[in-house]
Order: structure tokens, then C-alpha cells, then sequence
């Protein structure tokens, strides 16, 4: 699983010139077919998309090109789902935040709760990120909860990188989430 931008030609062209690298060996990814068709549920139109394969030219392993607004093994936006978690974050519960966002209430306690399970080191990845990135690094203050820390750090890691990179400030930070974590914030395997 390789996470990739959001402008499927441009991933196309960069995939047929050889930009894109292998996460395993480093080597060039080339073409090799598509993944299944998915449909992303979002504001009020559902996202379709069918995310490209590419195998890898040096050791044969074959990756999905995932686009960085989708989570793997997840049906909604990261937009969406980064909602639910500065919900909860400031204090809102999954019953409220699955009304609000018109999901089903269990969808969005699995996201709470896998986020959760991991809040600390999703705290610790986006703290560093932030103090590497950051022109004039500040560590945001400690919030109330676990979970409220993990999120500010993820907040304020895409508030650092867009003072480093302004075109980053135009991505959401659930986005900037999802590059970094390679689409497996709520995954088994990330951290």
C-alpha cells in the first residue's frame, strides 16, 4: 500500500515515468493494473474510485496506489473521519457524532476506539513530525484527555508543515494524516 496523491493523472504520469519509489526496496514502480472499484462516502456525494496497482520494477512486489484522502479498510473520507475524532476530542460522544455526521453509531465507536487504542503514539509520531517540520516548532499544550493530545498533535503537525511548505496548508490535516501514516491511522499495523 503506497498513499499518493489526489489528482489521478498526475499519479498516472508519475507512475508511467517512474517517479513513484517502492516503499519496500526503493527501486521504481511501474503499471500493473487496478484495484477494486470503491465508493468513499463523503460530504453529499459519494467518492468513487478505483485505486491504481503498480509492481515494483527491482523486487516484484506489486502496492495500491491509495489516494491520500482514503483510509485502508475504510469507507468514508478522512475528512470525515478526522470529524468524528476533533468531535470526540472536544468532548462529543460517538451517539451525537454519528448523528452529526449521519453514520451508523458502531462505524464511528470503531474509529474512536481504534483511535484511542493508539492515541499515544499517534501523539508521539505527530509531536516529532511537528518539531521536525515546523520553522518555529510549538508543541501544543497538554489537553484534557489521551485522545484530545493526539489529535492537537495531528492538528498542529499540519499547522507546522504549512508554515514550512505552503502548499501544504491547502490540504486538511486528516489529509497530511494519511500521507504520513500511509493510509493506516486506523489500521492494525501503524504506528
Amino acid at each position: 500500500m503506497l498513499t499518493v496523491g489526489a489528482n489521478a493523472a498526475k499519479v498516472e504520469s508519475q507512475l508511467s515515468s517512474g517517479e513513484l519509489a517502492c516503499p519496500d526496496c526503493g527501486d521504481a514502480l511501474g503499471p500493473w493494473g487496478w484495484a477494486r472499484v470503491r465508493v468513499l462516502r463523503g460530504g453529499s456525494v459519494p467518492v468513487v474510485v478505483r485505486p491504481r496497482r503498480a509492481r515494483c520494477v527491482g523486487c516484484g512486489v506489486s502496492h495500491v496506489l491509495l489516494p491520500v484522502f482514503a483510509l485502508v479498510r475504510r469507507a468514508d473520507l478522512a475528512e470525515v473521519i478526522g470529524a468524528a475524532l476533533a468531535a470526540k476530542a472536544a468532548g462529543a460522544g460517538a451517539r451525537a457524532i454519528a448523528v452529526g455526521l449521519g453514520r451508523p453509531v458502531e462505524t464511528v465507536r470503531g474509529w474512536l476506539r481504534r483511535f484511542a487504542g493508539r492515541a499515544e503514539d499517534v501523539r508521539v509520531a505527530f509531536t516529532v513530525l511537528l518539531v521536525d517540520t515546523g520553522v518555529d516548532p510549538v508543541p501544543p499544550a497538554p489537553a484534557a484527555t489521551p485522545f484530545a493530545d493526539a489529535v492537537a498533535a495531528v492538528v498542529g503537525a499540519a499547522v507546522a508543515a504549512a508554515s514550512r511548505w505552503p502548499d501544504v496548508g491547502e490540504v486538511s490535516p486528516w489529509r497530511l494524516a494519511c500521507a504520513v501514516s500511509r493510509g493506516r491511522l486506523l489500521a492494525p499495523s501503524w504506528p
